[in-house]
């Protein structure tokens, strides 16, 4: 699950391969596969389909027991809001799920309000500003560090 995946364990990414235009995607599932190669596309076995996946730099070193190596892929499942926007995910995100216009190579993604199904904020559309959704804990101190 993405909120489980350290930037410790992508800081080889040197870039992200989209299969697929990401601007009419409100979110894309993460994970962390163990595969054959730095930069090769992957095999893909999972429902759905296979949206991107990171490429490795060659500084990453394959797990000393099975010879592969930790990348990203991004991919969403038949029920995920851009095949069936009134399902399950009309609002709301897997917990995997992170709003494409946040990847880049080496750091984590993040929810926003579009990726949480809600409209943005006019504030933020008029600067054209994409903000984090913070888990409550995380506000409450983001909140506390600015009041001091």
């Amino acid at each position: 699950m993405s909120s489980l995946i350290t930037e410790d364990e992508i800081k080889y990414e040197t870039d992200l391969v989209w299969l697929e235009d990401t601007a009419d995607l409100d979110y894309v599932r993460q994970s962390l596969d163990r595969l054959p190669s730095r930069q090769a596309k992957p095999a893909y076995h999972r429902d759905g389909r296979m949206v991107g996946y990171a490429i490795l730099g060659s500084r990453a070193k394959a797990s000393p027991c099975s010879g592969t190596f930790r990348r990203r892929v991004f991919w969403l499942l038949p029920h995920d809001r851009d095949s069936d926007p009134k399902g399950v995910y009309a609002t709301g995100t897997p917990a995997e799920a992170i709003d494409p216009r946040t990847l880049v190579p080496a750091r984590k993604g993040y929810k926003t309000e579009r990726s949480d199904g809600r409209p943005p904020c006019s504030r933020c559309e008029e600067h054209e500003v994409t903000p984090p959704i913070l888990p409550s804990a995380a506000a409450a101190s983001v909140a506390t560090d600015e009041d001091s």
